[in-house]
């Protein structure tokens, strides 16, 4: 253990409370906005990092390799803080500021125990200067990497709720498409759709594309390779929603839809859904 370390280690022993009290001031947890149950969370959080930082330099941990295994409790805590941090919607700069608080009390206990010896607080200040910037450079890639976790499971999450798969009647489903048709969507698409064959032994499935903006050659092809696995699990498909617009597309682009039954709106889609099931609709009066 090197001697700076050693002093920063006593200095942590020494004056814990005032430490934890001072960062916490600095980090403003004294602001009138919060409440007393997050100034107690902020505390807690204060001060599980502030003993595994104890535990790690008691380990030899150097903060120049800050990937160390002396350092996996800290660096535990800190991703705790910053995940908790990203889930409340706080900002990465918020969450390494918090951190960085951490060193005008440690800089002051050092001014005042190791008065009149000027290397010594130099080095002193150096080495926790470099160990606080370190543990605030892992709650930013821990804050990121869990935000972007966040994202991909809320596109995930928008994805499957953008395509839902109805069942209209006994033997037939159906699938309002909206919006764009991505590699991505089309394969949630799918991947419901057939899940929801299985289930429910439906032979005959409908997809509108009344709300897809516009259809180009690879909406097209997402399309024809949903309607080609629906086949392969026995079932049948219908497409409808095909505006004059989009029709002209098809042929233009010259996209082969024989063989696939289109209709111009649900409505159409539907009866004749109900006719090839073998249903007949009457009026009563």
């Amino acid at each position: 253990m090197s001697k700076e370390t050693e002093a920063v280690l006593q200095l942590l022993g020494q004056h814990q409370e005032q430490i934890l009290t001072e960062w916490l001031q600095e980090a403003g947890a004294a602001a009138s906005r919060l409440t007393e149950a997050n100034r107690r969370a902020m505390r807690g959080e204060a001060e599980e990092i502030l003993h595994g930082l104890q535990s790690a330099l008691q380990a030899g941990g150097d903060a120049d390799n800050f990937q160390a295994p002396a350092w996996a409790a800290l660096r535990h805590s800190l991703e705790s803080l910053s995940r908790s941090r990203a889930a409340q919607g706080q900002s990465a700069g918020d969450t390494s500021a918090f951190v960085l608080a951490f060193k005008r009390p440690l800089f002051g206990a050092i001014q005042r125990d190791l008065a009149g010896h000027a290397e010594r607080q130099l080095a002193a200040v150096w080495a926790v200067s470099t160990l606080v910037d370190a543990m605030a450079q892992w709650t930013v890639a821990t804050y990121q990497q869990t935000r972007e976790d966040i994202i991909r499971r809320q596109q995930q999450d928008l994805l499957e709720l953008s395509t839902p798969v109805i069942k209209l009647f006994e033997g037939v489903l159906a699938v309002p498409m909206i919006g764009t048709l991505d590699s991505a969507r089309t394969q949630v698409v799918m991947e419901t759709l057939l899940q929801r064959i299985v289930e429910t032994g439906s032979r005959l499935a409908i997809i509108d594309i009344t709300g897809v903006p516009t259809v180009d050659t690879l909406v097209a092809q997402h399309l024809l390779k949903t309607v080609s696995a629906i086949r392969l699990m026995g079932a049948e498909c219908i497409i409808s929603g095909i505006r004059p617009q989009i029709a002209q597309t098809i042929v233009h682009l010259g996209i082969d839809l024989q063989g696939i039954a289109s209709k111009a709106s649900l409505a159409d889609a539907l009866a004749l859904a109900m006719e090839q099931q073998g249903f007949v609709v009457t009026r009563t009066k």
